[in-house]
């Protein structure tokens, strides 16, 4: 059995910081600690506070 699971997750991050390394590294620990089979960032979008 396969199961997709979607998550929304939020970060702080430096200005100089790319969120795209940022969904690299955690898809890369997703797949690292959990065993799962595929991991992609497929959007961001950016939030000023």
């Amino acid at each position: 059995m396969r199961t997709n699971l979607f998550f929304k997750v939020e970060v702080e991050h430096e200005r100089d910081e790319q969120p795209e390394r940022l969904g690299r590294e955690i898809c890369r620990q997703i797949q690292k600690f959990y065993g799962v089979r595929e991991a992609e960032l497929t959007n961001f979008t950016k939030s000023e506070e």
